[in-house]
């Protein structure tokens, strides 16, 4: 099987082999420009193309790596630490470079980075039958949102708002603690702005300074078929917004599939469990059993043994990735009865006397072997 190979890493960001590291950040600060997913929604990968360029300046902007792999190409980084931006998000990837990203997304003054906004989660509840098809759902939900009255500034409208003295409008301070040789810095939020960078005389009336209020929100939501009970539909975007211009968060829809009162979910199969008595089993009959899509009739053959298994094809559910459906099997069950009046005993005590090996060949003859295995051991 063909191994996917690594793009070259001055291919990624338009630069020559020769390239200066002013010339290669500010390449890269190009590259995260144009394919920042927020920006480039309608760029084809572009997540992936902006997660590539952050991987390739972390290695040309290091003076080290830069030297091993102009040497000895991607190999020549093996061992080195590194982060995995395949698997970050585009604001995971603000903090590892969030110099350069400040002065992209309009924080070169100094203020707070841009941080991503809290996830939101919600719960969408589905009956089997649902699952076996494509389904819209319309969810309503609260969020907190930007205060219209004050654009989510926390001021009434028309006062002046200041860079926070304390702060310096970095919304954060830092205390120093020193115990004999060694010395800890926290990191907390400003006390005098709550973290906000920016004080004002008069706080807005609706959200009382905070810049968000509760909204109500209704969307909707595609859910594929043949989900399954305790997967999540992703809503990008959907969550609270971010501070400083960071993205919304994302809201999670937890699916919740309710049990059928009588078919049981195996993967894609669908199982009904079908207790018939002695006489239908041994005779045969037709029974009415429930489908996903109302009923149907399914015929027992006369002879059929307990536990015998009659698949009903492509009568389950489909599956998630290739839409390919699975069966419904009917599991049929002998039940015995646990009483029976004289007329049936004796009945039962005549058709016994009449049992001989044309009639059950397989116990009589399990019944044989047992007698000469049992006469082999001692008592």
């Amino acid at each position: 099987m063909p191994v996917a190979t690594k793009q070259d890493y001055y291919d990624v960001l338009g630069v020559c082999r020769e390239a200066s590291p002013d010339e290669i950040k500010r390449a890269y600060r190009q590259a995260a420009m144009k394919y920042h997913p927020d920006r480039a929604s309608d760029v084809p990968n572009a997540e992936e193309m902006f997660k590539a360029a952050a991987e390739a300046y972390e290695v040309l902007s290091d003076a080290e790596k830069r030297s091993r792999y102009d040497r000895y190409g991607h190999a020549g980084l093996s061992g080195t630490a590194g982060h995995d931006f395949s698997h970050m998000r585009a604001d995971d990837i603000f903090s590892v470079f969030g110099d350069i990203f400040g002065d992209i997304f309009g924080d070169a003054g100094g203020g707070r980075r841009a941080s991503r906004g809290v996830d939101l989660q919600t719960e969408i509840v589905l009956t089997l039958a649902d699952v076996a098809n494509d389904v819209e759902r319309q969810i309503e939900f609260s969020r907190n949102d930007f205060c219209e009255r004050c654009a989510g500034k926390g001021a009434e409208p028309g006062t002046v708002v200041k860079s926070c003295s304390t702060c310096g409008g970095y919304g954060q301070v830092e205390r120093t603690t020193s115990m004999g040789f060694f010395s800890s810095r926290v990191v907390t939020a400003c006390p005098d702005c709550r973290g906000k960078g920016s004080t004002f005389t008069k706080a807005c009336k609706d959200c009382r300074g905070s810049g968000r209020t509760a909204k109500r929100r209704i969307v909707t939501v595609k859910i594929p078929a043949g989900v399954h009970d305790g997967q999540v539909v992703r809503l990008r975007g959907e969550g609270e917004p971010g501070d400083q211009g960071g993205s919304r968060g994302d809201l999670h829809c937890y699916v919740r599939v309710e049990a059928h009162p009588f078919l049981e979910r195996h993967n894609n199969d669908l199982l009904f469990r079908l207790p018939l008595s002695f006489t239908q089993m041994t005779l045969g009959t037709t029974i009415e059993i429930p489908t996903l899509t109302g009923k149907s009739k399914v015929t027992i053959p006369a002879g059929t043994q307990h536990g015998e298994v009659i698949r009903l094809p492509k009568m389950g559910l489909p599956d998630l990735r290739s839409g390919r459906k699975g069966d419904q099997l009917v599991a049929v069950l002998v039940e015995i009865p646990r009483r029976l009046n004289d007329k049936q005993q004796a009945l039962l005590r005549e058709f016994a006397e009449t049992e001989d090996k044309r009639v059950l060949p397989e116990s009589r003859g399990f019944f044989d072997k047992l007698k000469e295995f049992l006469s082999t051991l001692k008592d």
